[in-house]
């Protein structure tokens, strides 16, 4: 699921070191990310992610977390209602972050 989220408001400095990842899809194309924050909801963990090539557009995809360590892949949510909740639980974590769109 995408998600709108207003960038307004950057990181401070500090998080300017932020994490870039970088996904490969099925199809073998690669997509670097920058890792917006990892939040819990329901007992699970989640990732979220901004692509890098489209920041201005605020649009973010959100993978639950799976395995540990080496093992450790991210999975598509399997609904709308789990993206909305997990990106609900992002908004509050990172209220003083960032300015999020309205709905």
């Amino acid at each position: 699921m995408d998600e709108e989220m207003n960038l307004g408001q950057q990181p401070d400095e500090a998080d300017d070191l932020s994490t870039r990842v970088v996904l490969t899809d099925q199809d073998g194309n690669d997509t670097e990310f920058e890792l917006l924050d990892i939040v819990e909801c329901d007992g699970k963990q989640y990732v979220v992610l901004i692509p890098v090539d489209s920041i201005e557009d605020g649009e973010v995809v959100i993978f639950r977390i799976e395995g540990e360590g080496e093992n450790e892949s991210y999975v598509g949510v399997d609904t709308e209602e789990e993206a909305a909740k997990v990106f609900e639980v992002f908004k509050e974590a990172t209220k003083d972050r960032y300015n999020f769109a309205e709905e």
